[in-house]
């Protein structure tokens, strides 16, 4: 979907159309979760601090987020999915894979039914949706921001490799910006730099994902588009409104976040082995500290503890802290070919 939480709210209130919007919070502290296009013309985006989007936009219009009205507009949205087939992918509220090689309407091209759910999308909910049509997930997820807003874009089998190739790495799904960053002091700027480096090369600077890095440089991505894909983890964070220095409130924090946790974790019958620490100072520099139990954690104590046990060498800190996350992952419980067609519509 397009800038799907902000224009929900434009949707829903006339005077916010064609201004710049930001959904999030708007105090000192605050983070922004999405973005209009409007807005994204500043140079404003989600996890910009909201002091830092009031800069660079001062007329930017802050709406608090509303969960149940977009888990209801995604609901809508998944119907629509659900009427060409039941090979859906959820990987967030706006946006999913969809394998549509065999589809309910015997249709055979993919770009004709992109072209009928984004219709029946903007129909029903009024909203925009752009989708990405290729031959595997991580090139159907590149072709999806190609035209955005309000547009799709095809990458064939034939074209594959090749888009890669021009492609700066910074652009690839799953390379964040540290990955981007070491890739380019080994000499690895785009597509094609990355695949005249030898496998052995990848692995032995980027181990596991090595393998993986040099597949997707040749356009190639055999993973399945999976409707019951597991969740990996649950988490809870929170931005404070002035920096923590002392272990008792960031302790106190700690058990509100660890309950927050728990509380999915016992409504979905889920339990984990890793619990990870988040820690963002107020500088901004981030660490993450994990560890991992022999057997499942078994209640909310255990997991406040490990967690605790995490935090306590962070202390005395001379540098204050403003968030806070707590993650249980490891998880186990129920949670939730190269001809293949698959369709990716994404924010």
């Amino acid at each position: 979907m397009d800038a799907f939480y902000a224009s929900v709210e434009q949707r829903d209130n006339p005077e916010l159309r064609g201004k710049p919007v930001a959904v999030g919070g708007s105090a000192a502290r605050g983070v922004v979760a999405a973005a209009s296009y409007e807005a994204r013309a500043f140079g404003v985006r989600s996890a910009l601090p909201s002091a830092t989007a009031k800069r660079l936009c001062p007329e930017l219009i802050f709406v608090k987020p509303r969960f149940d009205v977009y888990r209801a507009v995604s609901a809508q949205i998944r119907e629509i999915f659900a009427e060409h087939t039941d090979l859906i992918e959820p990987l967030s509220l706006d946006e999913a894979y969809l394998d549509v090689t065999i589809n309910k309407q015997n249709i055979a091209v993919a770009t004709e039914i992109a072209t009928i759910i984004r219709a029946r999308i903007k129909e029903v909910t009024g909203l925009n949706a752009s989708a990405g049509i290729s031959y595997c997930k991580f090139l159907a997820k590149l072709a999806s921001d190609l035209n955005k807003p309000n547009g799709q874009a095809v990458i064939t089998p034939k074209m594959g490799p090749d888009f890669v190739a021009s492609l700066p790495v910074k652009k690839f799904h799953g390379v964040g910006p540290a990955t981007a960053a070491k890739m380019e002091r080994l000499g690895i700027a785009t597509g094609v730099d990355l695949r005249d480096k030898p496998l052995s090369f990848l692995q032995e600077h980027f181990g596991k994902s090595g393998t993986w890095y040099y597949r997707i440089a040749r356009g190639i991505d055999d993973r399945p588009v999976e409707p019951n894909r597991p969740r990996k983890s649950v988490g809870a964070e929170d931005t404070f409104p002035t920096d923590i220095f002392d272990i008792g409130t960031a302790r106190t924090e700690l058990s509100t976040l660890a309950s927050k946790v728990w509380g999915y974790c016992e409504a979905k019958g889920i339990r984990g082995r890793t619990v990870t620490l988040k820690v963002k100072y107020a500088d901004f520099h981030q660490i993450t500290r994990s560890r991992t139990a022999s057997g499942l954690i078994a209640s909310v104590i255990d997991l406040e503890g490990v967690a605790a046990a995490l935090m306590a060498p962070l202390f005395p800190t001379e540098k204050g802290i403003r968030l806070i996350g707590v993650t249980l992952s490891s998880l186990d419980g129920n949670g939730s070919d190269d001809d293949r067609q698959l369709l990716l519509f994404a924010d």
